[in-house]
């Protein structure tokens, strides 16, 4: 089984220098290893491959006792034995390696939307003030989790703001090209704005289920029931078209 994974913040003591050498997103300090991002520790051997401790040997200096035999004693006693301890250092090839110990930054939880990316989101309600979104991509990058988005009634459209209607342009389940205006506060977290002709709702589905098509950019009408519902429609760019 392997084992979990540990996640590291900035400052974290690893281990000691005995323990491991330092690798990259390390840094040494009074006999320890430190982290120095926030990541995932990795230990590996030095040419990369995971370490594996193998062999009994736990130390660089093999410790040997040797016996010694002592003269006879003059007057006739019996002949002496005496113990020398020795250290011998043990060749480069036979001491075990050390692990490299590194922090690795996971690059996917680093994406992360910001003022005036394109985003694609998923509308999860609605009321006469907003819409509530999840925002999944940031341009056509997905993001490893989704980020909590609002689209105002004021950002919908750039003419007729007063007359903008929050149920006429989304409905929960659609799926919409949106910018990011602001990174918003700590309940809307992202403002994001919809008021561009190649902005708005890409992907909708009518009561039945069915796909629908866009008619016009305030008007989309579902294939099989030929019902028509308003949406604030998208002129969809070829970059953001996926097969």
């Amino acid at each position: 089984m392997a084992p979990p994974v540990r996640y590291c913040i900035p400052g974290e003591r690893l281990c000691n220098l005995e323990e491991g050498s330092p690798g990259s997103g390390t840094y040494t300090r009074h006999g320890y290893i430190f982290s120095s991002l926030a990541g995932c520790l990795m230990k590996s051997s030095e040419n990369g491959a995971p370490y594996r401790r193998c062999g009994a040997l736990s130390h660089h200096t093999l410790v040997v006792l040797i016996s010694l035999g002592c003269a006879a004693d003059p007057r006739g006693g019996k002949l002496g034995q005496k113990q020398m301890r020795t250290q011998y250092p043990i060749p480069a090839q036979l001491s075990p390696a050390l692990p490299v110990v590194s922090v690795v930054r996971e690059t996917e939880s680093q994406l992360l939307p910001d003022v005036g990316a394109i985003v694609t989101c998923k509308v999860s309600s609605i009321n006469s003030r907003f819409a509530k979104v999840h925002i999944l991509y940031v341009g056509s990058m997905p993001l490893k989790n989704s980020f909590r988005g609002t689209i105002r009634k004021e950002d919908v459209r750039a003419t007729e703001k007063d007359k903008v209607e929050i149920y006429k342009s989304f409905r929960p389940g659609d799926i919409v090209l949106a910018k990011v205006i602001s990174l918003g506060d700590a309940q809307s977290n992202y403002l994001l704005t919809t008021a561009e002709n190649e902005l708005g709702v890409v992907v909708a589905h009518s009561e039945s289920g069915i796909q629908m098509v866009p008619i016009s950019w305030c008007e989309m009408q579902c294939p099989k029931t030929h019902t028509k519902e308003f949406r604030k429609v998208a002129r969809v760019q070829p970059e953001f078209l996926q097969t």
